[in-house]
């Protein structure tokens, strides 16, 4: 699988091209937004890697175009540790983000762990849920609503899985992330919230007034409609 680096600075660059070759990974690098977008277009990697602050066109707004052509994984990198700022980059659609100085082991295992979220069940674990208009196709990680395709992140379509699948129930913020798969995000709960703000402008009929995925304050969410197997 291969990897794309959009980072700045060469010498991290150097050093997680080592880690993620020795990992078994095809590894690219840029080191600019506009070059490190002109590689994601063009060599269709499976993963990138985008730092917050880059010349050209900083992280951000690489991160809104890619997704808004692609449902690429994408982890954040940032310098940054202000809360607000951890939050912005999932906004906009990234699955994680690691903060620096990081561990290289620790960025190759979590993107392994965003990678795992892409890949297709085996036969022998694939499940299709139904709730309403909606389709969730877990074999083939699709989401449709009719026959039109829905498009999620990996991480979203792993929160959303998570609350498919225990219809009904109260769930916290730290269970959704357990039962999705997703780590503890630095003990940061709040990216569900985001997770699930996402979620909620692309499934719900009325994202203001959400009946699918409701808050169940002091705990956190519930997924509430019927659901069909």
């Amino acid at each position: 699988m291969k990897i794309l680096l959009v980072d700045d600075e060469m010498r991290i660059a150097q050093g997680l091209r080592r880690y993620f070759q020795n990992a078994g990974f095809a590894f690219e690098a840029a080191y600019d937004g506009p070059t490190g977008l002109a590689l994601a277009r063009q060599s269709k990697p499976d993963l990138v890697i985008l730092d917050l602050m880059l010349p050209g066109i900083d992280g951000l707004d690489v991160c809104r175009i890619l997704r808004s052509e692609s449902d690429v994984p994408i982890i954040m990198l940032t310098a940054r540790v202000e809360e607000t700022d951890k939050l912005i980059g999932l906004e906009l659609g990234a699955d994680d983000y690691v903060t620096k100085p990081f561990s290289p082991r620790e960025l190759v295992a979590r993107a392994r762990a965003v990678l795992r979220r892409t890949r297709p069940m085996p036969s022998n674990q694939t499940q299709t849920y139904r709730f309403g208009e909606i389709t969730l196709d877990v074999g083939g990680r699709r989401c449709m609503r009719g026959k039109e395709t829905i498009s999620l992140t990996p991480t979203e379509f792993a929160v959303l899985l998570a609350l498919v699948t225990h219809p009904g129930q109260a769930l916290t913020r730290m269970q959704i992330l357990e039962h999705a798969d997703l780590g503890a995000y630095d003990g940061l709960e709040r990216t569900v919230d985001v997770h699930i703000h996402n979620l909620r402008q692309k499934i719900e009929p009325d994202p203001a007034k959400p009946q699918l995925i409701q808050t169940v304050f002091g705990v956190g969410y519930r997924f509430t409609d019927e659901v069909s197997q």
